[in-house]
Protein backbone atom coordinates (compact mmCIF):
# COMPACT_ATOMS: atom_id res chain seq x y z
CA UNK A 1 0.00 0.00 0.00
CA UNK A 2 1.21 3.53 -1.16
CA UNK A 3 0.59 5.75 1.98
CA UNK A 4 0.21 9.65 0.59
CA UNK A 5 0.01 12.30 2.71
CA UNK A 6 -2.29 14.81 0.12
CA UNK A 7 -1.47 18.12 3.04
CA UNK A 8 -2.45 21.11 2.00
CA UNK A 9 -4.84 20.14 -0.96
CA UNK A 10 -7.92 20.63 1.41
CA UNK A 11 -11.11 22.75 0.18
CA UNK A 12 -13.92 21.20 2.11
CA UNK A 13 -14.73 20.75 5.76
CA UNK A 14 -13.16 17.82 7.45
CA UNK A 15 -17.04 17.25 8.07
CA UNK A 16 -18.11 16.89 4.53
CA UNK A 17 -15.79 13.53 4.07
CA UNK A 18 -16.77 12.76 6.84
CA UNK A 19 -20.43 12.59 6.22
CA UNK A 20 -19.65 10.84 2.83
CA UNK A 21 -17.77 8.03 4.55
CA UNK A 22 -20.51 7.52 7.02
CA UNK A 23 -22.79 7.40 4.10
CA UNK A 24 -20.61 4.64 2.49
CA UNK A 25 -20.37 2.95 6.06
CA UNK A 26 -24.48 2.88 5.99
CA UNK A 27 -24.52 0.96 2.49
CA UNK A 28 -22.35 -1.75 3.82
CA UNK A 29 -18.67 -0.81 3.04
CA UNK A 30 -16.65 -2.14 5.68
CA UNK A 31 -13.23 -2.45 4.47
CA UNK A 32 -11.64 0.14 6.79
CA UNK A 33 -8.94 0.57 4.70
CA UNK A 34 -10.75 1.51 1.65
CA UNK A 35 -12.50 3.78 3.68
CA UNK A 36 -9.72 5.86 5.20
CA UNK A 37 -8.49 5.91 1.37
CA UNK A 38 -11.68 8.00 0.46
CA UNK A 39 -11.78 10.41 3.21
CA UNK A 40 -8.10 11.72 2.78
CA UNK A 41 -8.58 11.45 -1.21
CA UNK A 42 -8.97 15.42 -2.84
CA UNK A 43 -12.22 14.18 -5.00
CA UNK A 44 -12.99 17.80 -5.59
CA UNK A 45 -9.04 17.94 -7.32
CA UNK A 46 -11.27 15.33 -10.16
CA UNK A 47 -13.79 17.71 -11.46
CA UNK A 48 -13.75 21.11 -13.23
CA UNK A 49 -14.29 24.14 -10.68
CA UNK A 50 -18.12 24.88 -11.43
CA UNK A 51 -18.89 21.01 -9.73
CA UNK A 52 -16.05 20.83 -7.28
CA UNK A 53 -18.34 22.30 -4.67
CA UNK A 54 -20.44 18.81 -5.34
CA UNK A 55 -17.60 17.12 -4.79
CA UNK A 56 -18.30 14.84 -1.56
CA UNK A 57 -21.75 14.03 -2.68
CA UNK A 58 -22.46 9.67 -3.17
CA UNK A 59 -23.25 10.83 -6.63
CA UNK A 60 -21.60 10.28 -9.99
CA UNK A 61 -20.91 13.97 -11.97
CA UNK A 62 -19.77 14.52 -15.24
CA UNK A 63 -15.97 15.50 -16.53
CA UNK A 64 -16.98 15.96 -20.44
CA UNK A 65 -16.31 13.55 -23.18
CA UNK A 66 -19.52 12.08 -22.30
CA UNK A 67 -17.54 10.47 -19.00
CA UNK A 68 -18.76 10.62 -15.37
CA UNK A 69 -16.92 10.73 -12.33
CA UNK A 70 -17.96 7.78 -10.66
CA UNK A 71 -20.22 7.60 -7.48
CA UNK A 72 -18.18 7.03 -4.26
CA UNK A 73 -20.23 4.26 -3.27
CA UNK A 74 -19.64 2.39 -6.10
CA UNK A 75 -15.71 3.23 -6.36
CA UNK A 76 -15.70 2.11 -2.57
CA UNK A 77 -18.13 -1.02 -3.60
CA UNK A 78 -15.89 -2.15 -6.65
CA UNK A 79 -12.04 -1.55 -4.50
CA UNK A 80 -13.55 -3.52 -1.40
CA UNK A 81 -14.55 -6.41 -4.21
CA UNK A 82 -11.00 -6.16 -5.42
CA UNK A 83 -9.37 -6.80 -2.31
CA UNK A 84 -11.76 -9.50 -0.98
CA UNK A 85 -9.29 -12.33 -1.95
CA UNK A 86 -6.64 -10.23 -0.22
CA UNK A 87 -3.83 -7.83 -1.32
CA UNK A 88 -3.37 -7.26 -5.04
CA UNK A 89 -0.23 -6.08 -6.38
CA UNK A 90 -0.68 -5.62 -10.13
CA UNK A 91 -4.36 -4.06 -10.73
CA UNK A 92 -5.65 -2.94 -14.82
CA UNK A 93 -7.73 -0.24 -14.76
CA UNK A 94 -10.06 -0.16 -17.79
CA UNK A 95 -11.19 3.63 -18.17
CA UNK A 96 -9.06 6.18 -16.44
CA UNK A 97 -11.52 9.38 -16.31
CA UNK A 98 -10.64 11.69 -14.65
CA UNK A 99 -8.15 9.65 -12.48
CA UNK A 100 -10.47 9.42 -9.14
CA UNK A 101 -10.79 5.66 -9.28
CA UNK A 102 -6.95 4.71 -9.72
CA UNK A 103 -6.01 7.75 -7.20
CA UNK A 104 -7.74 5.50 -5.04
CA UNK A 105 -6.64 1.98 -5.99
CA UNK A 106 -2.61 3.66 -6.07
CA UNK A 107 -2.66 4.10 -2.23
CA UNK A 108 -4.42 0.50 -1.80
CA UNK A 109 -1.80 -1.98 -4.25
CA UNK A 110 1.58 -1.93 -5.21
CA UNK A 111 1.42 -1.52 -8.97
CA UNK A 112 -1.71 -0.03 -11.26
CA UNK A 113 -2.06 0.28 -15.00
CA UNK A 114 -5.01 2.39 -16.33
CA UNK A 115 -5.96 2.44 -19.84
CA UNK A 116 -8.29 5.48 -21.46
CA UNK A 117 -9.24 6.10 -25.26
CA UNK A 118 -9.90 9.48 -24.70
CA UNK A 119 -6.53 11.48 -24.83
CA UNK A 120 -7.67 14.81 -23.73
CA UNK A 121 -9.13 12.85 -20.19
CA UNK A 122 -6.10 10.94 -20.16
CA UNK A 123 -3.85 14.14 -20.16
CA UNK A 124 -5.84 15.83 -17.17
CA UNK A 125 -5.89 12.38 -15.23
CA UNK A 126 -1.85 12.59 -15.61
CA UNK A 127 -1.27 15.87 -14.39
CA UNK A 128 -3.30 15.14 -11.55
CA UNK A 129 -1.46 12.09 -10.61
CA UNK A 130 1.46 14.02 -11.06
CA UNK A 131 0.26 16.36 -8.46
CA UNK A 132 -0.71 14.21 -5.81
CA UNK A 133 2.90 12.94 -6.20
CA UNK A 134 1.15 9.33 -6.96
CA UNK A 135 4.20 7.11 -9.18
CA UNK A 136 2.86 3.66 -9.06
CA UNK A 137 0.01 4.37 -11.83
CA UNK A 138 1.28 3.95 -15.53
CA UNK A 139 -1.42 5.13 -18.23
CA UNK A 140 -2.14 4.30 -22.03
CA UNK A 141 -3.63 5.88 -24.27
CA UNK A 142 -5.90 2.67 -26.17
CA UNK A 143 -8.87 1.00 -26.25
CA UNK A 144 -9.61 -0.77 -23.13
CA UNK A 145 -11.97 -3.68 -24.38
CA UNK A 146 -8.65 -5.19 -25.27
CA UNK A 147 -6.95 -4.63 -21.72
CA UNK A 148 -3.17 -4.03 -21.70
CA UNK A 149 -1.18 -7.51 -23.16
CA UNK A 150 1.55 -5.75 -23.02
CA UNK A 151 1.93 -6.01 -19.02
CA UNK A 152 -0.33 -9.03 -18.04
CA UNK A 153 -1.29 -11.08 -16.36
CA UNK A 154 -2.79 -9.03 -13.33
CA UNK A 155 -3.97 -9.51 -9.75
CA UNK A 156 -7.45 -8.37 -10.23
CA UNK A 157 -8.84 -5.97 -13.39
CA UNK A 158 -11.29 -3.41 -12.57
CA UNK A 159 -13.43 -1.55 -15.48
CA UNK A 160 -15.10 1.81 -15.17
CA UNK A 161 -17.13 1.52 -18.40
CA UNK A 162 -19.68 -1.19 -19.11
CA UNK A 163 -19.40 -3.30 -22.18
CA UNK A 164 -22.52 -5.57 -23.32
CA UNK A 165 -20.32 -8.63 -22.45
CA UNK A 166 -17.06 -9.80 -20.79
CA UNK A 167 -14.64 -8.99 -23.26
CA UNK A 168 -12.94 -12.18 -23.48
CA UNK A 169 -9.66 -10.62 -23.82
CA UNK A 170 -9.65 -9.56 -19.94
CA UNK A 171 -10.31 -12.64 -19.00
CA UNK A 172 -6.98 -13.87 -20.82
CA UNK A 173 -5.22 -10.69 -18.89
CA UNK A 174 -6.49 -12.29 -14.95
CA UNK A 175 -3.50 -14.41 -13.18
CA UNK A 176 -4.29 -17.33 -11.52
CA UNK A 177 -7.27 -16.54 -8.64
CA UNK A 178 -7.32 -13.21 -10.43
CA UNK A 179 -10.48 -11.10 -10.14
CA UNK A 180 -12.21 -9.02 -12.45
CA UNK A 181 -14.98 -6.10 -11.10
CA UNK A 182 -17.05 -5.00 -13.97
CA UNK A 183 -20.43 -3.58 -14.91
CA UNK A 184 -22.02 -5.82 -17.93
CA UNK A 185 -25.27 -5.00 -20.07
CA UNK A 186 -26.44 -2.06 -22.04
CA UNK A 187 -27.94 1.28 -20.44
CA UNK A 188 -30.21 1.02 -18.05
CA UNK A 189 -30.17 -2.76 -17.50
CA UNK A 190 -26.38 -3.28 -16.57
CA UNK A 191 -25.61 -5.67 -13.52
CA UNK A 192 -22.03 -5.69 -11.84
CA UNK A 193 -20.48 -8.66 -12.19
CA UNK A 194 -17.28 -10.30 -10.34
CA UNK A 195 -15.49 -12.74 -12.00
CA UNK A 196 -12.75 -14.81 -10.66
CA UNK A 197 -9.94 -17.36 -11.87
CA UNK A 198 -10.02 -20.92 -10.99
CA UNK A 199 -6.32 -20.82 -9.44
CA UNK A 200 -4.20 -21.04 -13.13
CA UNK A 201 -6.90 -23.15 -14.69
CA UNK A 202 -9.16 -21.72 -17.62
CA UNK A 203 -12.57 -21.94 -15.33
CA UNK A 204 -14.13 -19.02 -14.25
CA UNK A 205 -16.35 -18.52 -11.05
CA UNK A 206 -19.05 -15.45 -11.97
CA UNK A 207 -21.54 -14.15 -9.57
CA UNK A 208 -23.61 -10.34 -9.92
CA UNK A 209 -23.54 -7.64 -7.18
CA UNK A 210 -26.07 -5.90 -7.78
CA UNK A 211 -27.16 -3.65 -10.67
CA UNK A 212 -25.75 -0.40 -11.87
CA UNK A 213 -25.24 2.38 -14.29
CA UNK A 214 -22.00 3.49 -16.25
CA UNK A 215 -21.13 4.62 -19.11
CA UNK A 216 -20.57 2.01 -22.16
CA UNK A 217 -17.21 0.71 -23.18
CA UNK A 218 -16.85 1.94 -26.23
CA UNK A 219 -14.04 0.72 -29.24
CA UNK A 220 -11.61 3.17 -30.73
CA UNK A 221 -9.66 5.63 -29.32
CA UNK A 222 -9.77 9.45 -30.03
CA UNK A 223 -7.07 12.57 -29.99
Amino acid sequence: MNTVEFGGIGMTSQRTRERLIQRLKDQGISNQKVLDVIRVTPRHLFLDEALSHRAYEDTALPIGYGQTLSQPYVVALMTEILLSLGPRKKVLEIGTGSGYQATVLAQLVDQVYSVERIKPLQDKARDRLRQLGLRNVRLTHTDGGFGLPDYAPYDAILSAAAPHEVPEELLHQLAPDGILVIPVGPGDEQELRVIIRDGDSSKFEERVVETVRFVPLLSGTTR
